[in-house]
């Protein structure tokens, strides 16, 4: 039986080799190409990026010709170092860390040297390449932007860093991907699949046609299209009301989650991040650390949101039961408590307030009772400010909104667990918190999450994840962008608190009066958020952030948004007025106040910047 047994496993092992031998002698060129090396080159063969559109339609980024010069280090034979650099326009310096960087990357593989080349640079260096053996011209396409807006949403492609090559075996040195916005979110489909080509070389390494008439040739296979949910028009409109101003403006569909506008200020043109002086532009947007050009204001600045946070108290305390539509409060010029400073306000003294005035006339006195009253409810303040962060948290603030953005931060709503780790267990009452009660102390939101909660009060307790994605080409979106966020609100108690928002506009003692819209119904509310920064390492109190959230038409709200303008001195000063000119160009189409129009677009707060020379224009967390 061993003997047997023994036998059988000589001829499997046999059968085994010879049927090897015959796959590899018969199916497999793999080795023949590998001994045939010196008469083909392979080369990667790059599909086109796809195009991305705006939500109607018009194209935003297309593709261009590049060339690029790759070297492989193991076949590179000496040459005319000296020749190359003039033909590349580069120092022999730059050159020889380009070499030596590729061969730390792989000897075997392509590396790039110098990427993309200008047609006539590529020309120059065709005549010429065959005395450079080791290295050969890579065409593919770069990107080429039809707009220069948008820079901050369309972000932009750039090399591959080690790193990414070691996480993804698709990328090799030298390759360029999505590095930020919707190129980064969006990168595996807008990428498309690497084709390669072998071609025939004669004995003078000069390109002779395709290898085996194309035999082993693969096709690239294009990325797809997609659409975007920014309307151009409208992002045009906004990045031009920010200039000379710092900040940012997010607008929302509340009907579907669609980000209509995106606008971070300072910005740049897309254009500088593309072709042989990208490098150099980069270096100089990322070192500008005044003005943080890179910085996207809309979704990474954290702001405390001033009076516009009073609406969510309001709805808190409806929900809560602790006040009515009907209660009053008198304001004496602010909210008192104990011996400390009140929290001031603009009111009339001895103004008796009832929810609707409250709102409209932004009374800290009413909001600062409404919040002693939700935190006072329950049995300790620990208990009391759980509920409340709840409800807010409800709303998508203080957490990353799970979009499809390539940058976020998370703001701040400050909740048991929060004081408990700065304070200690039971140490934190109402009115030790009370600057809550007008987003100031311990809250923070971004431009996004702010543009966000205001969707949701004109959709009267819901909201869908704010996303960039419209449609891609032959694929659907993901559905959690069409899944219904529900917050703690009931739905009845929407209705006073829109009613308040509504008379900010049409109440002539509203905060937003002067910025009405003839035959537009508004409903918004101005902020006016101090802020405090560094100059020269001393904490200092800087000029109030301009704050103003806003949706229309009052019913069947088409647009909803938030304008974060810093140190612009009040709410109504710069942030109203502009919300109200992106609301009436985005439903209108055209602009009828003309002089207001006229003074937001000329002025300027670049003299306000001035004085703030260390670059910490930011609220200084606790």
């Amino acid at each position: 039986m061993r003997k047997a047994l023994l036998y059988l496993l000589v001829i499997l092992t046999g059968i085994l080799f010879i049927g090897r031998l015959f796959y590899l002698q018969i199916y497999d060129d793999s080795f023949k190409l590998q001994s045939e090396s010196n008469a083909y080159k392979r080369i990667k063969v790059y599909p086109e990026r796809g195009h991305i559109y705006d939500r109607n339609g018009q194209l935003l980024v297309a593709n261009q010709p590049s060339y690029d010069l790759m070297v492989i280090p193991r076949k590179v034979k000496p040459f005319d170092s000296l020749m190359l650099c003039e033909l590349l326009s580069i120092s022999k310096q730059d050159l020889i860390k380009k070499l030596e960087k590729a061969r730390h990357y792989s000897p075997r593989l392509p590396s790039l040297v110098v990427g993309q080349m200008s047609k006539i640079e590529y020309a120059s260096l065709q005549e010429k390449i065959r005395k450079f053996e080791g290295f050969y011209i890579q065409k593919r396409s770069t990107r080429d932007y039809q707009t220069t807006i948008g820079a901050n949403v369309l972000g932009y492609i750039a090399e591959v860093t080690p790193q990414k090559v070691k996480e993804n075996p698709y990328y090799q040195s030298g390759d360029l991907y999505g590095k930020s916005g919707v190129e980064k979110s969006y990168e595996e489909i807008l990428r498309g699949v690497k084709g390669v080509k072998y071609l025939q070389k004669d004995k003078f390494n000069r390109d002779i046609g395709s290898y085996k008439q194309g035999a082993l040739d693969t096709m690239p296979i294009n990325g797809n299209d997609i659409k975007i949910t920014i309307d151009a028009k409208l992002q045009e409109y906004g990045e031009a009301l920010m200039v000379n101003k710092r900040g940012g403006i997010v607008a929302i569909e509340p009907s579907s989650g669609e980000i209509l506008a995106l606008v971070s200020a300072p910005s740049y043109n897309p254009g500088l991040l593309v072709g042989r002086q990208r490098s150099k532009n980069f270096t100089k947007l990322y070192l500008d650390t005044i003005a943080r050009p890179l910085y996207d204001r809309g979704l990474q600045a954290q702001y405390p949101p001033g009076s516009p946070f009073k609406l969510l108290n309001a709805l808190i305390g409806l929900e809560e039961g602790v006040i009515n539509t009907t209660g009053r409060v008198t304001c004496r010029n602010g909210f008192h408590y104990g011996a400390k400073k009140p929290l001031g306000c603009h009111c009339s003294y001895g103004a008796s307030n009832d929810l609707n005035k409250a709102i409209f006339a932004s009374c800290n006195a009413y909001f600062g009772s409404t919040y002693k009253k939700i935190i006072d409810k329950y049995p300790n303040a620990t208990i009391g400010l759980k509920h409340w962060s709840d409800h807010a948290k409800s709303f998508g603030l203080g957490n990353f909104l799970n979009n499809d953005l390539s940058v976020g931060s998370k703001g701040r709503i400050p909740d048991d667990k929060f004081y408990e780790r700065w304070y200690g267990k039971n140490r934190v009452y109402s009115t030790f918190t009370i600057s809550n009660a007008i987003g100031q102390g311990e809250v923070l939101t971004t431009p996004i999450q702010l543009a966000n909660m205001t969707a949701a009060i004109a959709n009267k307790g819901y909201y869908f994840t704010p996303h960039i994605i419209k449609e891609i080409k032959g694929e659907k979106i993901a559905k959690k962008y069409t899944t219904k966020r529900v917050t703690t609100i009931s739905k009845e108690h929407f209705a006073p608190v829109i009613q308040g928002m509504f008379d900010v506009y049409e109440q002539p003692g509203g905060t937003g009066y002067r910025s009405r819209v003839k035959g537009i119904e508004i409903c918004g509310k101005t902020g006016t958020a101090e802020v405090k920064g560094k100059i020269n390492g001393v904490t200092t109190q800087l000029t109030d952030h301009s704050i103003f959230v806003a949706f229309a038409p009052k019913d069947n709200p088409k647009i909803a948004l938030a304008v974060f303008v810093e140190h612009g001195y009040w709410g109504g000063r710069w942030a109203a007025p502009m919300a109200s000119l992106m609301i009436e160009k985005y439903l209108k189409g055209k602009i009828t106040r003309t002089d207001l129009e006229t003074r937001m677009l000329t002025g300027s707060l670049q003299e306000e910047y001035d004085k703030y020379i260390s670059g910490e224009p930011f609220t200084i967390n606790k």
